[in-house]
């Protein structure tokens, strides 16, 4: 039996459109501009703990920016429900602009480059001076990483209750990098994390260090308030560490220091410089850049050629700094096991 008569294209017949026709489609974006501000604080499968005024709020990604992943520290655009309510979800609309960024690649070879840290002033570069010893290539790719970054260097060394500073103190000093000599002992009374508070004060500072040397300590000393998850035991076969920090998070430094914030960031075992361009470098070096200028093109720094050499021998700059300059650069071209 005929649902409709003879004629079936009468005007007030009811159409369904198409499942792909329910809505049009168009490149225009909302601009959100009344997205509110935020930081990030970490981020755990997906899911963005960050900070907008005062309160701790979860995020996710909009769609709408595509591959562009937002990490800890970054400054952030928000909207939706901004309770901080539990079950609530935000969503982040816009990243802003970044001032700085720590990468690393997992090794040399490696060209995937991952962002770890975002808008740092500083990177504390955290090393035990035994059990488990020093390792002056991971410092060196850090320092590589930090200058290529914008990030100002910090050199921290835990556990001088079981040896002196005075090696690595010889090996940096023609770097002028601060530093701060801790042991365990001065972590529990409270007095190196004062002297470590000092170099903190009103600075973003991302630690970074390989397992074992006591980082998360430190951190645990510098923000009580938000202890991390305790120290691993060093292996006494390999003599490296186990990570007990998985995922980095940004903590405050208020009611201490104003305004300042600690990063800590998991352990590290390599770390890759693939991303970097070493013609970077020289730029953390003002006092030998200035002798580049006659240098041949694409000069490496560490070939006959290379102008630095009369530059420092007409006493433009001290051969210790030239130095220093070229094993960085050759902290680039070698595996850090070497």
């Amino acid at each position: 039996m005929r649902r409709y008569g003879k004629h079936t294209d009468e005007d007030d017949i009811r159409s369904r459109p198409g499942r792909r026709n329910t809505r049009p489609r168009t490149n225009i974006r909302p601009k959100h501009e009344d997205a509110a501000e935020g930081m990030v604080l970490t981020v755990d499968r997906g899911r963005l703990t960050c900070l907008v005024e005062g309160r701790v709020v979860m995020a996710m990604k909009a769609r709408e920016l595509g591959r562009k992943a937002a990490v800890v520290g970054d400054q952030v655009a928000l909207v939706g429900d901004l309770s901080g309510k539990k079950d609530t979800l935000a969503r982040i609309v816009r990243i802003e602009e970044r001032t700085s960024v720590l990468r690393r690649t997992a090794d040399d070879d490696d060209p995937y480059e991952r962002v770890v840290v975002a808008n740092a002033d500083q990177l504390a570069i955290v090393t035990a001076l035994a059990d488990p010893e020093p390792r002056p290539r991971l410092i060196d790719r850090c320092l590589v990483a930090a200058f290529d970054g914008g990030l100002e260097p910090l050199l921290v060394m835990t556990k001088s209750d079981l040896a002196p500073p005075d090696k690595l103190l010889e090996l940096y000093g023609a770097l002028d990098i601060p530093y701060v000599v801790t042991s365990r002992e001065e972590l529990e009374n409270g007095g190196a994390a004062d002297r470590v508070l000092e170099q903190l004060d009103g600075r973003v500072t991302a630690f970074v260090g390989h397992s074992g040397v006591g980082k998360t300590t430190l951190v645990n000393a510098l923000v009580p308030e938000e202890r991390r998850r305790s120290t691993g035991h060093v292996n006494a076969v390999t003599g490296r560490g186990r990570h007990t920090t998985t995922s980095a998070l940004a903590l405050p430094l208020s009611g201490r220091v104003a305004d300042g914030w600690v990063i800590d960031t998991p352990g590290v075992r390599s770390f890759g410089l693939a991303h970097v361009d070493p013609s970077r470098v020289i730029h953390a070096f003002p006092d030998l850049e200035r002798g580049t200028e006659g240098c041949p093109r694409a000069c490496s720094h560490d070939e006959p050629d290379c102008a630095l050499d009369d530059w420092v021998a007409e006493g433009h700059a001290d051969q210790a700094r030239l130095y220093s300059l070229r094993r960085l650069l050759a902290a680039r071209e070698r595996t850090e096991g070497d």
